[in-house]
């Protein structure tokens, strides 16, 4: 009788569970993440704004638009292999430490323990890092939004100084960490908001944007104008230049392990888990390509988006885009606030995603 029960309860395990028996490692958390949760995570943890929009403008001072366009399609590109890559690991090893425990078992017993060690505080530095980035990018989209909500910087709209930029930095950073102590489920909750907020929000960026700007730039300039900011970055080289403008493509492609560390809290994590990071990045990629294609062609006048005494303070040019596109046709910065706001929604559920990141890892 025994021995006909024990396949029933063979089968009823979960794969992801079964895989852990399989390499010794003893179940610790609850499995309660669906596939969409995880995807939800993990593709909020990337973002559609949170790494374009803080980058963009420096990026393309360096080398010019071709060189961001087609940057962001060579990252891009390689980018499915790491997660090819990292999918395959991650359905072979569905574990909560993912990145670092994966280090440990493939380098073997000799190399193990550091590579591991290295692995796992490199992730640590680089999730810390991440908060800190998504709240000062996030602080910086909120300031610009308080400016244009008050007039202009040319209209004596009020520019959040120094000392209340850091209130609105901290202040992120201590919401996030209070609604990580939440269940899970409540940030998968959110997450999914997060989902649907960034796809219909960049949907509506990409196709109103290009279509509200009352000048847009040609496909040449976009595609094939390279233009070296000297003055301004002191750069000379142009490999280099090149190189750097491929940061806002290099810190947007990222996060995508986000799956990867909730695998011991995600049902069938053996699947859904690499399903997860492989669906994350083909979207990001998609999405991505097509925001950095809507602000390039309505860029108005290209020097003028970094001048200190423009409508935005030259502070973020992104913002700067926005409002040309619909003050030139309303006469008004509200559409610029709308979106502005869409955009600051997405590096809030960002943060809170790469939180939840960083204290699996």
């Amino acid at each position: 009788m025994e021995h006909n029960q024990q396949p029933t309860q063979f089968q009823e395990m979960d794969s992801g569970e079964k895989r852990l028996n399989e390499l010794g490692y003893k179940q610790e958390l609850r499995r309660e993440m669906t596939l969409f949760k995880t995807l939800a995570i993990s593709f909020s943890t990337m973002t559609l704004f949170t790494g374009i929009t803080p980058l963009y403008g420096s990026s393309l001072q360096y080398a010019g638009p071709a060189s961001l366009v087609w940057g962001w399609v060579v990252v891009s590109f390689f980018t499915c292999f790491v997660g090819v890559a990292m999918a395959e690991i991650c359905s072979s090893f569905p574990t909560t430490g993912s990145l670092y425990f994966w280090a440990a078992h493939l380098a073997g017993p000799k190399w193990g323990p550091f590579s591991s060690w290295c692995c796992a505080w490199l992730e640590t530095i680089g999730l810390i890092a991440g908060i800190g980035t998504q709240a000062y990018a996030g602080s910086q989209t909120l300031q610009s939004i308080i400016l244009l909500s008050t007039g202009t910087n040319k209209d004596g709209g009020y520019f959040a100084p120094k000392w209340l930029f850091l209130c609105m930095y901290v202040s992120l950073t201590l919401i996030w960490a209070v609604l990580n102590t939440f269940a899970l489920e409540v940030i998968a909750f959110i997450d999914i908001i997060s989902i649907w907020w960034q796809v219909i929000g960049g949907l509506v960026i990409v196709i109103m944007l290009p279509l509200v700007a009352m000048t847009r730039k040609s496909a040449a300039y976009v595609f094939t104008s390279f233009e070296m900011g000297l003055d301004s970055t002191g750069v000379s080289s142009k490999p280099y230049a090149v190189i750097l403008s491929f940061l806002v493509s290099q810190y947007s492609l990222y996060g995508y392990d986000a799956a990867a560390h909730l695998t011991e809290e995600t049902k069938g994590a053996d699947k859904n888990g690499p399903i997860s990071i492989l669906s994350s990045i083909g979207i990001i990629a998609v999405f991505g390509w097509a925001y950095i294609l809507a602000l390039t062609f309505s860029i108005k006048d290209f020097s003028y988006l970094y001048d200190p005494s423009n409508e935005t303070a030259g502070a973020f040019v992104p913002a700067q885009i926005l409002y040309d596109a619909f003050h030139g046709r309303y006469h008004n910065s509200a559409g610029a606030i709308v979106l502005l706001f869409v955009i600051w929604g997405s590096f809030f559920f960002g943060g809170l995603s790469i939180t939840t990141s960083a204290a699996r890892v």
